[in-house]
Order: C-alpha cells, then sequence, then structure tokens
C-alpha cells in the first residue's frame, strides 16, 4: 500500500513562515480552530504556553500547516508543516523543495525577482544542458530551487 507524506520544514516562527510561502505557492495556509484549542486547554491535554495570538486569532504556537487547496482524496503530499524549533539553522538543506515556476510560461527571472522583493535570497544559478534553475533561500534560510 503506498504511503502519504507531508513536508515538514523546522523554522523560528511556524506562522510568519507558512504564511511566506503559501503565498510563494498560492496554498492556503489551514485555518486555525480556536474552540478546539480551547478545549484542548480546558480538558487539560494543553496549556496557554502552548498557544499565542497570531493576527487576532488563538493558534498553537509551535505549528502551522499550508494545504494544497481541492487536494484529490488520497494525493500523496498535499501539506507543508513549519514547526518551531529552539535552534537556528547552520548547514545546508539535505532535503528542499523545488518551485516549478516556469511551467506556465513564466519567466525564471521575474520569478526570482519577486521572490527576492518578497524576502527570499538569491544563492546561485545551476543548469543541465537547456534546463536551468536559481538556488535561493525563503527568509528564514531553508534552501529551495526555482526551476
Amino acid at each position: 500500500m503506498p504511503l502519504g507524506f507531508q513536508v515538514t520544514i523546522d523554522c523560528a516562527d511556524p506562522h510568519v513562515l507558512a504564511d511566506w510561502w503559501a503565498e510563494t505557492l498560492g496554498w492556503p495556509a489551514e485555518p486555525t480552530d480556536e474552540e478546539f484549542i480551547r478545549r484542548m486547554i480546558a480538558e487539560g491535554h494543553a496549556s496557554q504556553a502552548d498557544t499565542r495570538t497570531y493576527r487576532g486569532k488563538l493558534v498553537w504556537a509551535e505549528g502551522q500547516a499550508i494545504s494544497l487547496p481541492d487536494a484529490p482524496d488520497g494525493a500523496p503530499c498535499t501539506r507543508v508543516l513549519f514547526m518551531a524549533v529552539p535552534e537556528p539553522k547552520a548547514v545546508k538543506n539535505r532535503v528542499h523543495l523545488d518551485v516549478r515556476a516556469t511551467k506556465d510560461g513564466a519567466d525564471l527571472d521575474s520569478v526570482r525577482d519577486d521572490l527576492i522583493a518578497r524576502g527570499a535570497t538569491f544563492l546561485w544559478e545551476e543548469s543541465q544542458g537547456p534546463h536551468r534553475w536559481y538556488t535561493m533561500a525563503d527568509p528564514e534560510g531553508n534552501e529551495f530551487c526555482v526551476t
């Protein structure tokens, strides 16, 4: 039986980074369920310290996810989860996202420039035969490629 998965990205501020990636990919951030969070606190499964207020809403402090809109049931990866970790990023990622920005005829340079204007960092350009891509970093330094 095939297994599904989600991609999890360690970060300092999961809500801010999830918003950045949601805009980048055109995927919505998953909505918060304040009633559920309050119930978990009331039942002793969580504490106020596990929460924070973000953009006027009660959210879990440690994580935020974005999801592929209208994903078909059973699709293997339809979610990216951003999890808070205490340590800063120190080395190159061993796994990274490849963003296919030019599949609909978008100009690779324009996509790179738009991402830089929104807080990404350009790292380097690579090519293999006629295929070209940019390696970049999101606002927290996580590498990704744009092709």
